[in-house]
């Protein structure tokens, strides 16, 4: 429990940094409890919600309604050998020191979460869902190993500005009872420790900014603050914006960090109260775990500086390195993020090219991105509906304005455009032409050796796919193709996956494994529970999940350790 001493000449109860979805799930509980509450973030008020206003909303739920309306049977065992496959905990499990130690521990706890009340508890806050379950990393080929067994992606209806609704509105009902004070532009340099234990945050009040949401705003500094409560919960989020510390992480495992990345969360995503948090006391741990995309696009209307966007593919597309050469299992659309990162870099380059067709386009792309998908954003069930008949309009754009896609009515064009895109010649037509060739052999019978095609053929069994995210399966090389498409993709930044590490009440673990008094974190900055509670890798889902899971935590731990 927190030291209390100083608690006469507090300023709240519990100070809250960080207005993303932890923060405000994290507020909403202890406003919830009766407490006095100081929500800092040194972004503006625009900027409320964090990352996830950004997302397309998607949740991981197991053996949901959802799921058993589109035929699908679920566990809570086979998710947590899904789980488990995928995180491949390495580092002290069982020993309390371990860094997987409360890795693994807030593993089990969320997979619990996600297959009991999860799904009830949001439900009851006025979320729903679309009813046709993505299957999102598929995994590597084998039961016990990385990806998911079965579909459990859950996009919500409204995506992510509507998971952050209900928590928002909680909290500026806290603003109204006067519970609440939000503090805008205030930037926290300093967790505040005395005799041990945590009295308050000092900082700099940044001058005020009317930028739009997710755009850059100053970092002038026109005061500055001391703030004082008996407990301080960290839920700033993860490094994904800043490129230097990303590389400085970067794991050997994954060979040579990228020269060229782009970027999938605004610029303040910046990492800066992880060290801060760690000069208090708090440990890091896990930090050369992290989440990228390998189907990056430049957007061709940015809102942040790199601004990147994510293909979510369907599982058709042929996928070849920088060279032309065709990534073999488990390096498909849709399948191990991981591994496939890996081959990209072990290339040698940092980008990849998807070959492809324009009715595989129309069927199997969509883009991450509440604002890349106004259909499901804005409830709007006929714009939804129109995917049935035409290319989503954002996809259309893209094709249209984007720098990363080709489209062409023969190979020897594609092959030239892409080497005109790439600025380079290293894409042969006569290789090309041999893999789809031999590729579109294969379409010929009902049987193959080609294990991608067999996993078309594996997501055509399943209704949803088949409805949504599946083209028939065709030749590339014919009439039934319409078009070829190319896309050269990039490795696009995103999630931290290790972070500070946290019992399962939210606090702060320290170098010795103890609680660090009146700390707490929450979010990617915990590494969405227990300093990285996905392992190496992510089922998908599961970031929203980990904020809304850990964020709860910590609110509800520090609501207790607040009592009278």
């Amino acid at each position: 429990m927190p030291a209390f001493g100083a608690a006469a000449a507090a300023d709240a109860d519990v100070i809250v940094v960080g207005h993303g979805l932890a923060g405000l799930v994290a507020a909403a509980e202890l406003v919830a409890a009766g407490r006095k509450v100081l929500l800092l973030d040194q972004e503006p008020e625009a900027s409320l919600g964090g990352q996830a206003f950004w997302s397309f909303g998607g949740l991981f739920f197991v053996d949901s309604d959802e799921q058993r309306l589109m035929g699908v049977r679920d566990s809570y065992d086979l998710a947590w050998q899904d789980w488990l496959g995928t995180a491949g905990f390495d580092r002290g499990i069982t020993d309390p020191a371990g860094q997987d130690y409360w890795a693994y521990k807030w593993a089990q706890a969320y997979v619990q979460f996600a297959a009991g009340e999860k799904r009830s508890w949001l439900a009851g806050l006025g979320l729903q869902w679309f009813p046709m379950v993505g299957w999102a990393e598929r995994g590597g080929g084998v039961a016990d190993g990385p990806g998911n067994s079965v579909p459990r992606f859950h996009v919500t209806w409204g995506t992510g500005p509507a998971i952050v609704e209900p928590f928002e509105k909680k909290v500026r009902a806290g603003v109204a009872a006067g519970k609440v004070v939000f503090k805008f532009r205030h930037r926290v340099d300093e967790v505040v420790v005395t005799n041990g234990a945590v009295t308050g945050v000092r900082g700099a009040i940044l001058e005020a900014s009317t930028v739009a949401r997710g755009k850059p705003s100053s970092r002038t500094a026109i005061g500055s603050f001391d703030l004082k409560a008996p407990v301080v919960i960290v839920a700033s989020g993860g490094i994904g914006a800043n490129h230097d510390l990303i590389r400085q992480n970067w794991p050997a495992r994954l060979g040579k960090a990228p020269t060229t990345m782009i970027t999938g969360v605004p610029a303040h995503v910046d990492g800066r109260m992880l060290a801060i948090t760690q000069t208090a006391g708090g440990r890091v741990v896990n930090p050369d775990r992290m989440w990228h995309y390998t189907e990056g696009l430049r957007n061709w209307d940015p809102i942040w500086p790199g601004h990147g966007i994510r293909i979510l593919p369907g599982p058709s597309s042929m996928w070849f390195d920088a060279t032309g050469k065709r990534f073999a299992a488990p390096d498909w659309p849709g399948y191990d993020t991981l591994h496939t990162l890996g081959s990209i870099t072990a290339s040698g380059y940092d980008y990849s090219w998807f070959v492809t067709t324009q009715k595989i386009v129309d069927k199997e792309f969509a883009l991450s991105g509440s604002e890349q998908n106004p259909d499901l954003t804005n409830k709007n069930l006929w714009l939804l509906l129109s995917r049935i008949w035409q290319t989503p309009g954002p996809i259309q754009k893209f094709q249209q304005y984007g720098a990363d896609f080709v489209k062409a009515a023969t190979l020897p064009e594609l092959v030239a455009g892409m080497n005109r895109v790439a600025g380079n010649n290293l894409i042969k037509l006569d290789a090309l032409t041999r893999q789809i060739e031999a590729r579109d052999r294969e379409m010929d019978n009902a049987y193959s050796k080609d294990a991608q095609v067999m996993g078309i053929r594996n997501a055509l069994s399943y209704p949803g796919d088949v409805l949504g995210r599946t083209a028939a399966a065709h030749r590339f090389l014919s009439t039934d193709a319409e078009a070829l498409v190319a896309v050269k993709l990039n490795v696009l930044t995103r999630k931290t996956l290790g972070g500070l590490q946290t019992n399962l009440q939210g606090q702060v673990l320290n170098a010795a494994g103890t609680p660090v008094p009146g700390l707490y974190a929450a979010g990617e900055a915990a590494g969405f529970g227990g300093g990285g509670v996905h392992g190496y890798r992510s089922l998908e889902g599961t970031f929203l999940g980990g904020c809304l899971f850990s964020g709860r935590a910590a609110g509800r731990a520090a609501a207790a350790a607040t009592g009278s």
